[in-house]
């Protein structure tokens, strides 16, 4: 049964960067250098970052950013990057369940939306979560 829930220290080394891989080479990090990021992100009020669980291995991941807007009278708005699982554990709902708990975190927070740029390939599956296509995304790569 997969559980998810915020990450955790413990996580770092259960999992958590096999699955990331799946989105940028992370493999080599060693957990010190893994746990040095992890007190740096500052997880709470603007940022949940969970994982799903399979037992005590991290089976995918999932970020949502919280940002406090000018419009909508000062309102929140989520958006959900990085959305990893790692290769063993894809096809399984793992996927859909983090984004369905982002997008619960999210509404209870009082977000009056939840946003996110994927792949084109990608579309179908977050259209069956509830996104819609809205916009292009633009993007410039400093590294």
């Amino acid at each position: 049964m997969i559980y998810v829930r915020p990450l955790e220290v413990k996580d770092l080394d259960a999992g958590f960067l096999e699955a990331l891989n799946t989105l940028s080479p992370v493999l080599e990090m060693s957990s010190g250098r893994a746990a040095s990021i992890l007190k740096e992100i500052h997880d709470g009020d603007t940022r949940v970052i969970a994982v799903a669980l399979d037992g005590d291995v991290v089976a995918g991941t999932a970020t949502l950013l919280i940002e406090k807007k000018f419009i909508h009278d000062g309102g929140l708005a989520g958006h959900i990057e990085d959305v990893a699982v790692a290769p063993r554990f894809q096809g399984q709902g793992i996927g859909s369940a983090l984004v369905q708990y982002l997008n619960e975190v999210a509404r209870r927070r009082g977000c009056y939306r939840t946003t996110l740029d994927c792949r084109e390939d990608l579309v179908p599956f977050y259209t069956r979560q509830g996104f819609r296509q809205h916009s292009v995304c633009m993007r410039i790569d400093y590294t």
